[in-house]
């Protein structure tokens, strides 16, 4: 009878370690750049005792690798957060019945716009897509003006997209599908490779490939763009479509969703607190170029604002949906 009990107290003390050892954890699926990702996590680390766990997606699988992950976990979650770089594959996981609903205080210094209606994903700090050129290779006053101008034939071989099955690009090409309809997007998509495109591996790649001075232009994002400038004297960048009836360029707010039956759900809500704060978004400010989401956050000199913008209108939810409608075209499209 005693060693029964002895046998029971063993027990419940290692019932007790393992609660503890998981109580003091987040794990996180993460498809922002780690090397400006990383050290917020490791700053909530430091602030609440909370052990991070965090798996990234690599620079060629950008936002794939770790959604097809989610994915697949969907029956065993191993995940309590997902952040995004951007709302479209949150959106995705929603329509798999992934994500759960989590509304932090924080939540409501988010504009409506950047945010879904029931709180599966909550929109921050966002970034833009740009044309990033070589001023060795091109006269600012020769450059597009807009990506429809990508397929007059003075540029013809001289410019790059990333793959579009992956990343910022294949949400950049969505949101062109929903704004201009199908036809018209092929067709403009048709034209581009017409014009001698060149399609990089992604937008690290793009700009590599215009400091390089292999390529006069590109499309990426505004934290390519901003590093590229750091690095080069010879780069520099513009927002495309700026001008009276023109679509306006593309905003892409970093997403967090909460994971649906989460190992770590309070932790989980920890994090997203945390991230959903002005001091979170004046750190990817100054560190990555990130555009400030919520009202009266600091902002860097270089880094302009949202409201000097004019963005393209787009319905996350519906860009989402037509994101996978339209995957085996841009496949087919992408390796012709």
């Amino acid at each position: 009878m005693r060693l029964l009990f002895i046998k029971m107290i063993v027990l419940f003390m290692l019932i007790l370690t393992a609660c503890s050892h998981s109580s003091n954890e987040v794990i996180v699926y993460c498809t922002v750049d780690q090397v400006f990702s990383e050290p917020i996590l490791r700053d909530f680390e430091k602030e609440t005792g909370i052990k991070v766990k965090a798996v990234y997606d690599t620079e060629e699988t950008k936002s794939t690798g770790v959604m097809n992950r989610l994915i697949a976990e969907k029956d065993n979650p191993q995940c309590d957060v997902f952040w995004s770089g951007d709302p479209v594959r949150n959106s995705v996981l929603q329509t798999n019945g992934i994500t759960d609903s989590y509304q932090s205080e924080q939540t409501n210094l988010i504009a409506e716009y950047f945010k879904e209606k029931d709180n599966n994903w909550t929109g921050f700090s966002a970034r833009a897509r740009v044309l990033i050129y070589n001023k060795n290779l091109i006269a600012t006053d020769s450059l597009p003006q807009s990506v429809f101008d990508f397929t007059d034939p003075a540029y013809k071989g001289q410019f790059a997209i990333a793959n579009p099955l992956f990343g910022t690009t294949t949400f950049h090409i969505a949101a062109l599908f929903v704004n201009l309809g199908d036809e018209k997007a092929k067709q403009w998509m048709n034209d581009l490779k017409a014009n001698g495109v060149v399609i990089a591996a992604s937008n690290g790649d793009v700009k590599k490939r215009v400091m390089n001075g292999e390529l006069a232009f590109g499309l990426t994002d505004t934290d390519d763009a901003f590093e590229a400038q750091k690095e080069s004297d010879a780069v520099d960048f513009v927002f495309l479509d700026q001008q009276g009836s023109d679509i306006g360029t593309l905003i892409m707010p970093n997403a967090l969703s909460l994971i649906k039956g989460c190992p770590n759900t309070e932790n989980g809500k920890k994090l997203m607190n945390y991230l959903l704060s002005k001091e979170t978004e004046t750190k990817l400010a100054k560190s990555c170029a990130q555009m400030p989401l919520i009202k009266g956050t600091e902002l860097p000199d270089n880094v302009p604002s949202l409201d000097n913008i004019k963005s393209m209108n787009i319905d996350y939810d519906i860009t989402s949906a037509k994101l996978r409608d339209i995957q085996p075209w841009l496949k087919q499209w992408a390796e012709q």
